[in-house]
């Protein structure tokens, strides 16, 4: 993982294996008591009749989370195998790379650890997880449970129209499969899943499948190159295959589609 966390003022878009993270620097707290002191009654609270109403609060100043970006970029880096399973990694080394101090790195961590990616090891850092294919066939049987009831009874209820709406993101999907970058692909490929499930209404049901695919997107023990641009490609014609299917309301095809397309998920 050779990218670097620079500080920026400007947006910050998604890391991914060829594109370092970038880290906003932090605006300046604004100064309200410049306000309160430069003589305004009404600031200062001296209100009469004879003044207009104090305007309304502006919304409160939002704050770039750093924890929140270097969580992110590990998840990158995790897809991307640029951290490998059975490696320890410590929370002041990988700051370093990152260009931040210690602690939002160990906060991040632990969150992987809550998910599932990594584990601490006392007094070192933490160590990713090595999964196998068995515990990937277990993570497709639970999606395939919970996604293909869900999407053969929406592909009986949900207006062409709605379904016609996705059609951008299973695009995207397909523009990020030929850029052969497996981290591009996995964010395109979980924002197009997102969306048919939201079609859905229930935002449990959304977050579950998430964490669920997400968590099937985990390199294995010696997965290094196992998905080549070609098998990237593949997957994401499934996807303008299925919301073809969505639309057509053809729910044998959903069915099919879905099964072969979860089982085999990059």
């Amino acid at each position: 993982m050779k990218q670097g966390v620079q500080d920026s003022t400007g947006p910050a878009g998604p890391a991914t294996a060829d594109r370092p993270l970038t880290v906003p620097a932090q605006p300046a707290a604004r100064d309200v008591g410049a306000t309160l002191r430069g003589g305004d009654a009404t600031a200062r609270g001296e209100h009469t009749h004879s003044e207009h109403p104090a305007p309304a609060p502006r919304p409160p100043i939002q704050r770039a989370s750093v924890r929140g970006q270097i969580l992110d970029a590990l998840r990158t880096a995790l897809v991307a195998g640029e951290l490998k399973p059975g490696e320890v990694y410590s929370a002041p080394a990988l700051g370093e790379r990152f260009g931040v101090s210690a602690t939002p790195v160990r906060e991040a961590m632990q969150q992987l650890a809550l998910e599932g990616a990594v584990e601490v090891v006392p007094n070192r850092g933490f160590r990713v997880v090595e999964r196998d294919a068995r515990e990937l066939a277990e993570l497709a049987e639970v999606r395939a449970l919970i996604e293909i009831p869900v999407l053969t009874r929406l592909a009986r209820t949900v207006p062409v129209e709605r379904w016609a709406e996705l059609r951008p993101l299973a695009e995207a999907t397909v523009r990020a499969a030929a850029s052969g970058c497996r981290a591009t692909y996995s964010e395109a490929d979980r924002a197009f899943h997102r969306a048919v499930m939201g079609l859905a209404g229930n935002a449990e049901l959304v977050r579950i499948t998430d964490d669920l695919h997400r968590r099937a997107q985990w390199p294995l023990i010696g997965s290094a190159g196992r998905w080549t641009r070609a098998d990237l490609i593949a997957d994401a014609a499934e996807h303008t295959a299925l919301l073809d299917a969505l639309i057509a309301a053809d729910t044998t095809t959903v069915h099919e589609l879905a099964s072969t397309h979860i089982a085999g998920a990059p």
